[in-house]
């Protein structure tokens, strides 16, 4: 933590975790940024840019590479060098258009488990997701008890108790749900939801968890947040257009130590590129670096795209490619065909997803 003092009162702050979060190939120890906030009655006097610098140094000095956070509002970060890295989709569905395409797989089974039981269930279904998922970031079994699987009585949505559904393939524990049933009836009809809190498994059986979970009875409609941009329901259901979904920025990343950084990941081609980079929070991290054969270095080559760090964020995770900020008037390609290498270089087979703001 950090706070900021007028005289002997604390009048902002600022926290992070120490996460490590998964990047392409690999994890990567990042500062979770996280309770940053200043007193209304000490705005724009500096504050929460002397606490930005700090806490970006700390992290820094403390040896992670990468800081990371969910923007409250989106404008604020990209001052410090925060970029867009990783979208999600909110999804509403209406009861009768939940059918999904592929038939039921019958070597998988769905049972209910209590929230006790889930501790020891659930976590190694995340890692698995989470070590091949660039934005996901491991849990300590503290996490997993004080912050997932608890459900204290003042934060259930109207009363409604978290459920814990696992599904088994081939009787390994392969996907898992945590859910509310939110019952509610108008005019002797139910129209309550079902609020998927947060749903992820195993290929084969991923799926089938859905499918559990789309045929819930007696309620109106499904509900989700934060889902990946990649699920397989756009897919899978017979009624796509009825998922009614929306796009929002989620994970944003700020690149504190470049080097280290563009260094640690991995890259899907081996074509040289050289990034002519500005950071003006930061300013030891600009210039030129060149990537090639998967190290990253300062280099005196004449430069093939211009960015600032906050784009170098939204490209480092791989969520969105070098010729979309190029068109965004965000990226200067400097030399012809180099936004299209940076696409070969930076792109996954996975886009990145954060499931949980922190």
């Amino acid at each position: 933590m950090h706070a900021a003092f007028d005289g002997d009162s604390i009048v902002g702050g600022a926290g992070a975790f120490p996460f490590e979060l998964t990047i392409p190939g690999r994890q990567l120890r990042c500062g979770g940024v996280t309770v940053v906030g200043v007193l209304p009655t000490h705005r724009r006097r500096g504050v929460l840019t002397s606490m930005m610098r700090a806490q970006l140094e700390d992290i820094r000095d403390r040896g992670e590479p990468l800081a990371a956070l969910w923007a409250s509002e989106e404008a604020i970060y990209r001052r410090y060098g925060y970029g867009m890295a990783a979208l999600g989709a909110e999804l509403t569905l209406a009861r009768g258009y939940h059918a999904l395409r592929p038939p039921a797989n019958p070597e998988v089974s769905v049972r209910l488990v209590s929230l006790d039981d889930a501790k020891e269930l659930v976590p190694p279904i995340y890692d698995r997701t989470r070590l091949r998922t660039p934005g996901m970031y491991a849990r300590s079994p503290e996490w997993w008890e004080t912050r997932i699987l608890d459900d204290p009585p003042d934060r259930r949505e109207e009363g409604a108790a978290k459920n814990v559904a696992i599904v088994d393939l081939d009787g390994v524990p392969s996907a898992y749900a945590l859910y509310r049933v939110v019952s509610k009836w108008e005019g002797a009809a139910n129209v309550g939801h079902v609020r998927v809190i947060e749903a992820m498994g195993d290929d084969g059986a991923e799926l089938e968890l859905w499918r559990y979970l789309l045929g819930l009875d007696w309620v109106g409609n499904f509900r989700a947040n934060h889902l990946p941009i990649g699920h397989p329901l756009l897919h899978a259901l017979v009624y796509p257009r009825r998922a009614l979904l929306r796009l929002y920025d989620t994970l944003f990343l700020r690149l504190v130590d470049v080097g280290t950084a563009l260094a640690a990941r991995s890259y899907a081609s081996e074509e040289p590129l050289v990034l002519e980079l500005d950071d003006e929070f930061l300013p030891e991290n600009s210039g030129r670096w060149r990537i090639a054969d998967g190290v990253a270095e300062r280099t005196d080559d004449d430069a093939d795209l211009a960015l600032d760090v906050t784009e170098a964020g939204s490209l480092y995770l791989g969520a969105f490619g070098a010729s979309e900020l190029v068109r965004a008037g965000l990226v200067h390609e400097l030399r012809e065909g180099a936004a299209a290498r940076a696409d070969r270089l930076f792109a996954v087979p996975r886009k990145p997803w954060c499931p949980e703001i922190f």
